[in-house]
């Protein structure tokens, strides 16, 4: 383990002030985001229509201009439950409206960037690759008026453009960012990053205009990059490249704070690391290290178990993502109905898209709830598996339904629960266990 550099600092994360939890609306922008179909009833399904262009979304060619596109929707229910176009009665789909889904990020990070340095507030997600900004080049009717801090290519020094080089993020819904490219100089915590790509947003969709952050800074590989014609390296990957961070050290570090306690305010504190492990956030621990798979460009391991209350269920073959970007927790059915079975007064709520319990649960009701990371059990902390008000005394939960998805999406809800190690150098992720709190009170909605 490489020591504490001198010029190597936290870079803490802020909470977002504009952030609001909702748990549909949540589970609604991981749908998009994966472009998984649920296998619960509820408003939202998803499914397959034919497009003419074939602009968004994994094509499936059919014939000439046409192809399949994959679309997140939502019900319609009609009057006195009739159908409008055939009289008869039952649900239609329709688009799913930008104010459905939640976008924006509970915690957003500062990043310098371009000569002189300019200060974004962006979202670091592990399940996504592209670095990209609010920029000069959207129209002026979508930045003006805006609190954002947008870049401005021809104010940087340091800015060089990458010619014919375009990028687009798109979601199953046909929500979109996209742009041109270029390179600029990157400070990461002390880092400097030079010629790092950076992807400038010329057109954002409704649901990316609603988000508080300037943009985003993924931290998955390289491989799931949207930048045509060719990938770029993410930041990581440059830090690497060019030896900005020791051999010994190519990794990046998570601390999502959860608790906050006045006697030791490292517990509540929310930070990444470049370059180096925090020492204090070990807890004199030595950290468990599993093997990562990153063909699809995930920080994916082997999850192949969990435990409920005590008893373990085994899992075959599963297999889990590390989604710093993903605020909820996703796993297979079956699990996730032993988890709200074992919780008194814990359903699934069809209207809600998503399993409940009563918001006035203490800890001591509540079951320890534990997921693989390769062979050891990491336990959820109990004040995270109430996530927000559901309304009618009952909070939606932390742990949803992955739906048709191949692999558990492990977000904010299980990752607070460990200080995390994302070791790109030597291909694994690293956890270590966070204290659980012991206090048994109430569980309030959303606590953070």
């Amino acid at each position: 383990m490489a020591p504490h550099h001198p010029q190597l600092n936290r870079v803490k994360l802020i909470p977002n002030p504009n952030y609001k939890r909702s748990g549909t609306k949540s589970y609604v922008f991981l749908m998009k985001k994966y472009r998984f179909s649920p296998t619960m009833e509820g408003p939202y399904t998803s499914g397959n229509v034919a497009h003419h262009q074939g602009k968004f979304g994994p094509q499936n060619a059919i014939g000439g201009k046409t192809a399949m596109r994959h679309v997140l929707q939502k019900k319609k229910q009609h009057p006195a439950g009739t159908s409008k176009a055939t009289g008869t009665s039952g649900n239609e789909t329709g688009e799913v409206p930008a104010e459905d889904s939640q976008n924006d990020s509970q915690y957003l990070c500062e990043v310098s960037i371009g000569t002189p340095a300019k200060t974004f507030t962006l979202d670091f997600d592990t399940g996504s690759a592209d670095l990209w900004l609010w920029s000069t080049e959207l129209p002026a009717t979508t930045t003006q008026g805006t609190s954002h801090t947008i870049f401005d290519p021809s104010a940087s020094s340091t800015f060089e453009n990458t010619s014919g080089s375009t990028w687009q993020i798109s979601y199953g819904d046909g929500s979109s960012a996209s742009g041109t490219v270029g390179t600029d100089v990157v400070n990461l915590g002390g880092i400097i990053i030079k010629n790092q790509s950076i992807e400038l947003a010329n057109t954002l969709s409704t649901q990316f205009q609603q988000d508080t952050s300037d943009g985003l800074l993924g931290l998955a590989f390289g491989s799931i990059n949207t930048v045509q014609p060719h990938a770029v390296q993410t930041p990581v990957e440059n830090m690497i490249s060019q030896s900005d961070i020791p051999k010994t050290s190519e990794l990046f570090t998570a601390n999502l704070g959860s608790v906050k306690d006045a006697n030791d305010p490292d517990k509540g504190a929310s930070f990444y690391t470049f370059g180096y492990i925090d020492q204090a956030a070990l807890g004199g621990q030595t950290p468990y290290y599993t093997p990562v798979n990153n063909s699809q460009g995930f920080w994916m391991f082997d999850s192949t178990s969990a435990v409920v209350a005590g008893k373990t269920i085994q899992r075959s073959g599963n297999t889990a993502i590390a989604d710093t970007g993903t605020t909820l927790c996703l796993i297979d059915d079956s699990t996730c109905q032993a988890i709200y079975k074992a919780i008194p007064g814990g359903k699934y709520d069809s209207t809600q898209q998503g399993y409940i319990f009563p918001s006035s649960t203490t800890a001591a009701q509540l079951p320890v709830i534990s997921f693989a990371v390769g062979g050891k059990q990491f336990a959820v902390q109990k004040e995270d598996l109430g996530f927000a008000d559901a309304g009618n005394g009952m909070v939606y939960g932390g742990i949803q339904s992955r739906g048709n998805n191949p692999f558990d999406i492990l977000g904010d809800v299980f990752l607070k629960s460990i200080y995390a190690i994302f070791d790109q150098g030597n291909t694994r992720f690293g956890a270590v266990s966070r204290s659980e709190p012991t206090q048994n009170t109430s569980i309030p909605a959303g606590s953070s």
